[in-house]
């Protein structure tokens, strides 16, 4: 009988500075790598042109997300921009990596950080970042999304958030886009084989013990 690797499900945590190209390379990911689910997050804001409720984000009031803080249903949250809420409610993540499904959670670093703090998930932590600062502003004016004022804001932001690269597992440069999405399938692939992820290490012992 050949050998299966059996293995339990994997967080993959991806946080980046707005406008490194994080929501793209994601969306390719789930598109090329097999058996790998996007965690659909909750938020207060407004849905942008195209995006659909439940599939991009769950669209909820601000009283509706300050009840599920109060019912302590989320890994995290927190308030961008000092604007709009988002978090990961503790039901999206869970019953995917029960199933053994690896599981992306696309979140900022504020949230990400919450995570790193509290540990209530083994995950593995991937951070993305423009080539430069000045690229950084060029793709986020040429999205044509923002005022310059909010441009401004974005990239101060960005400044603050860069701070936080020495608390995660990986970085991925995006520069070229196939080559950071090479370099995020390398990671996952990776973490895939470590052997600490395996739930069925004494049926492989005895297939090779057992005559």
């Amino acid at each position: 009988m050949k050998i299966k690797l059996e293995r339990k499900g994997e967080l993959f945590i991806i946080s980046a500075p707005s406008g490194s190209g994080k929501s793209t390379l994601i969306h390719m990911l789930l598109k090329e790598v097999e058996n790998l689910e996007f965690s659909v997050s909750y938020t207060t804001r407004e849905p942008r042109k195209g995006e659909v409720n439940g599939k991009d984000y769950f669209f909820v009031s601000e009283e509706e997300f300050k009840k599920m803080i109060e019912n302590d249903e989320f890994i995290e949250y927190a308030k961008v921009f000092g604007k709009f809420y988002y978090g990961t409610a503790k039901k999206q993540v869970y019953s995917k990596i029960e199933k053994g499904k690896d599981v992306i959670m696309d979140i900022d670093v504020q949230g990400a950080y919450q995570i790193m703090q509290k540990k209530p998930i083994d995950f593995t932590s991937i951070f993305i970042i423009p080539p430069s600062l000045e690229e950084l502003r060029n793709r986020l004016v040429s999205r044509g999304r923002d005022s310059m004022e909010e441009i401004e804001k974005r990239l101060n932001t960005a400044k603050n958030e860069i701070k936080y690269l020495k608390y995660f597992d990986y970085v991925v440069v995006n520069d070229i886009l196939e080559d950071a999405l090479s370099d995020l399938k390398a990671i996952i692939f990776s973490e895939r084989r470590k052997v600490k992820r395996l739930v069925n290490i004494e049926s492989i012992y005895k297939q090779f013990t057992e005559e």
